[in-house]
């Protein structure tokens, strides 16, 4: 090949910036689509799905029992919509509701045994529906993409916290 011709093969200045396989909103979008599908398959037995999911999580990973209004913020849900997703949730026995000792009018959320134990139950299906999704990956790089996401996800939520998008 002359040097001409090996020239012409060289992208454009700035071209490979334009791939779209380079693009983060449609990797975003085509990881979002395919995690929607294959969570959702996973968490399609708890009450509110996705949304029930998020906020046995949100419970069983926190120290301090959380008011009703902390946890819709937490998981950025509005506050209307987390009262009957909890009515649900605690009546299949996954949570619990009690009066904050702090502010009586408040209501703290707990996560029950029984939340405990079905939570475990879906983590271990959805794992295995991430480690579909992310077998191109060796352990190293799956560990680095979710650490890496983690802080894109916080920074995300303090903007919409800060907009008041996410106001409950």
């Amino acid at each position: 090949m002359n040097a001409s011709a090996s020239q012409n093969k060289k992208p454009r200045a700035g071209a490979e910036s334009l791939a779209l396989d380079t693009d983060l909103g449609w990797a975003i979008r085509m990881v979002s689509t395919a995690f929607r599908r294959v969570a959702t398959d996973s968490v399609a037995d708890l009450p509110g799905g996705a949304r029930g999911y998020l906020v046995l999580v949100a419970l069983a990973g926190g120290n301090e029992p959380p008011s009703q209004l902390a946890l819709a913020k937490e998981v950025s849900l509005d506050r209307t919509v987390m009262t009957y997703l909890l009515d649900d949730l605690e009546a299949h026995d996954l949570v619990t509701r009690k009066p904050d000792p702090r502010d009586r009018r408040a209501r703290q959320v707990l996560i029950t045994d029984t939340g405990r134990a079905r939570l475990a139950q879906v983590r271990e299906s959805l794992g295995a529906a991430e480690a579909r999704l992310l077998t191109d990956l060796d352990p190293k790089d799956t560990e680095h993409l979710r650490t890496l996401l983690a802080r894109v996800a916080q920074t995300a939520q303090r903007e919409v916290l800060a907009s008041g998008e996410g106001e409950c």
